[in-house]
This record gives structure tokens, sequence and C-alpha cells, in this order.
């Protein structure tokens, strides 16, 4: 007698059947196994029914795992969103801050803050470089009443979440795959965040009633392979040296046609090389500090010629003013629900220091502040995206929002080392 179902409809020798010679016992082998079958057949229909109902239940669980777990939605979540977005002066805004935990972002969100703005953050804490600076960050900027969201620009849902518990005045767009030469490693995250995210961020906003007026971070990078000095929002920049550099160039063209077509205010801000404290560890200047305190040697590069490369250093606190600047005098929006309804503002302002300062002065200026000498080794410049020289020209940031630059290089370098020996336990004072 078979031992199971199993084994009664797949025989151990396959393909071959027993038959009985005798009508009779043929007769009843047939009433058998029609009797068997009925009874399998049963058995099938149950055991479907019961893995239907185990694959429902189990969706029913996964779905409310995945909502216990998320980090956004919920009615607490909300209500620290609304807080956060609440305005506290008069006239103010409601910024939805990409990037919040980043270097800019931080800082112009506690500015915001600060002046009585209300403000929600956005960021997706990416291991691009070390996320515990980005969770100081944040820290921060909770300690200050700020709620920063974990999460994507390219999650639709989240920023459709956002737009629908917030009615945002302004979106200050600063979340980026930022860095030249790592898009030499890794291309596919800069068309992601660059690009792909920032035209999820644009459809959310083109949706959004009212829709709120856009300031984002482009770079000067753009200029690429430009030679004329200084370089001025009109100048060419369709020669990028970088795949960064083309991803913040489609940046332009892709807000452009936001603006044409959906009436979307938007303003893009080629910033030239900030830095300050709280900064990002992939800058030269935060790299040649760590490596001078731990006795190691840094790498220099000089251009054609051995001529030394030059950068137009941007203190971060001019940049955030320039941000702001640039948030108080967007204009509005004219579409509604994805709909144009008349011309909107478009701008692109440099925000620069223009004082150009070449890279062997910043590392003297450094050891002047640190009290250590450097070990330098010079090399010449790899084809790896880098320009020679950077030198913006700002007039039309000094016209239109009122830029002025207040802080050369010594004085930045000076506050962003007392921040390096702080935050990361040297404890030397810098004079």
């Amino acid at each position: 007698m078979p031992s199971s179902l199993e084994d009664e409809l797949f025989p151990s020798t396959p393909g071959k059947f027993k038959i009985e010679r005798n009508h009779g016992l043929m007769n009843r082998q047939v009433y058998r196994c029609f009797a068997s079958t009925s009874t399998m057949f049963l058995w099938a229909l149950f055991l479907i029914a019961l893995t239907a109902s185990y694959l429902s239940f189990q969706s029913f669980v996964d779905s409310g795992s995945r909502y216990i777990s998320a980090s956004w939605g919920g009615i607490q979540w909300e209500k620290q969103v609304r807080t956060s977005a609440q305005i506290h002066r008069q006239g103010g805004m409601s910024v939805l801050v990409t990037g919040a935990a980043g270097f800019v972002g931080s800082h112009v969100s506690l500015a915001l803050k600060r002046r009585g703005d209300g403000v929600i953050g956005l960021d997706n804490f990416n291991d691009y470089y070390d996320p515990s600076l980005k969770k100081a960050r944040k820290a921060l900027l909770t300690s200050h009443g700020v709620f920063i969201v974990e999460g994507d620009i390219n999650d639709a849902k989240l920023l459709a979440k956002l737009f629908d518990v917030v009615a945002f005045t302004h979106v200050m767009h600063l979340a980026a795959q930022a860095g030249v030469r790592y898009a030499m490693e890794n291309p596919h995250s800069y068309v992601h965040s660059n690009i792909a995210g920032l035209v999820t961020l644009l459809e959310a906003c083109k949706m959004a009633n009212p829709q709120p007026s856009v300031v984002w971070a482009s770079s000067s990078s753009v200029y690429g392979l430009n030679e004329k000095s200084p370089f001025s929002e009109s100048d060419r920049t369709d020669q990028p040296a970088s795949l960064y550099a083309a991803t913040k160039k489609a940046g332009e063209e892709i807000t452009h046609t936001y603006n044409h077509i959906y009436g979307l205010s938007i303003t893009g801000l080629r910033f030239f090389t900030v830095y300050g404290p709280w900064g990002r560890p992939d800058m030269a200047y935060f790299s040649f500090t760590r490596n001078i305190l731990q006795g190691k040697p840094i790498t220099v590069y000089r251009g054609q010629n051995h001529v030394d490369l030059a950068r137009d250093f941007t203190y971060i606190d001019d940049i955030v003013k320039g941000c702001i600047g640039s948030l108080d005098t967007s204009g509005k929006s004219t579409g509604s629900g994805g709909k144009k309804r008349g011309p909107a503002p478009y701008r692109i302002f440099n925000l620069g220091n223009t004082s150009p300062v070449t890279v062997p002065t910043l590392v003297s200026i450094l050891e002047r502040h640190l009290k250590v000498k450097a070990k330098r080794n010079i090399l010449d410049m790899p084809g790896n995206g880098d320009v020679p020289f950077t030198h913006a020209n700002i007039s039309s940031a000094r016209r239109e929002l009122g830029y002025k630059p207040t802080t050369d290089l010594q004085t930045g370098l000076k506050k962003f080392v007392k921040w390096y020996l702080s935050y990361y336990g040297y404890g030397k004072p810098v004079n």
C-alpha cells in the first residue's frame, strides 16, 4: 500500500505502471484510481486555499511591518513635520530643504530656523562620506527644532506626502551627489541623484498647489574648460570637464524647462569651492588638515607648465547669505496643478568670493593655524575632471541679492581649524 499521496502519484519507477491481467482486478483498480483521484483533487483544493490564505495573511503582516518600521508616515510623524514647518515670524516662509544633513544644507536650515522660518529637512544619509558627521549635523539641527526626514528625493510617494502635509512656500534643493573625482568610480550615483532626483523633486513641485519657489545648487564646475576669467553667468557652459559638471549643467537645462512649461520660479546657484566648519571630509582643505595632524603626506597638484592650481574659496557663512537672499527674492511660481498661468522668474547666480587663492597658499595658511609643517608631495594634475582655476564674477548676485562676501581665506580657515580640533577632540587652541 502506498505510504503517501506522493508515492501514489509518482511511482518509484518513473514511466512504468503495473497492470493487472485479471479483469475484475482491473475494475477494482480503476475504481480505486478514480476514488483516489477525487480525494487528491479535494486535498489539492484544500492546500491551494490554505496557501492562498497564508500568502494573504503574510502580505498583510509584511505591509503592517513596513508601515510600522517605515521612517516616515503616521500621526506622530505628521505632527513633527507640521511643528517643524511652522512659521514664527511675520512674512516668513515654510521651506523644504533637501540635503539638510549635508554641509551647506545644515547651515542654511539652521539660519532659516533661527530667523523664524519653518523648516523641514530631507536627507538620505548616504555613505559617500562618513555618515556619522551627517548624524551629528542632524543632532545639531534637532536641538534647534528642525525635523529631518530620512528619505530619498527619488521617492515620489514621500515627496507627495510632504507636500500634502505642508504647503511649502519654498524649496531649497541642496541634495546632490557631490565630488568631481568620485564620478570616475561611481558614475551612476550622479545620474541617480543629480538628474533623476532633480526631476522627481520638480515633478512634486509642479503638481503642488500652491507651487513653491525653487532655489537649487548648481555648481561652478559647469564652466568646465572655460578660460575666460572671471567666470560670468553669461559665459559658455557647454564644455564640462567632469561627469559631475555635466549633471549640474543638465540640471540647469532641466530646471529651465520646468520654468518654461509649468511656471515654476527657479533660481540656480553656482557655488564656488565652499569651505568651513562642519564641511565635507572629501574636500582638499579638510583632508589636508586631517593628514597634517596625523603626520601623513598630502598631495598638492599643479597644472600645466608647473602652474599652481587656484580656487575661489568661499566661506560657508557667505554662501548661506546668498542662499537666503535667493529665497527672499525668488518671486512666486505661477502654475497650479501642473498648469502654467503666466511667466515666472528664472535666474542663475554665481556665489563666490572673487579672490582666487592658490592651493599651496591654502596649505601654508593651514600650517600656521595648526602649528604643524605639512609633508607635501607635488604632482602634476591628473585627467580626472579637475580644472586649473576658478574665479567668480558676482556682480549679478551683488545687484539682485545684495550678496557681499566678507570672509577671507585666512579668517575662514582659522574658524574651520578651531571647529575641527574641537569636533575631533584635539583640544589645541587656535590663536
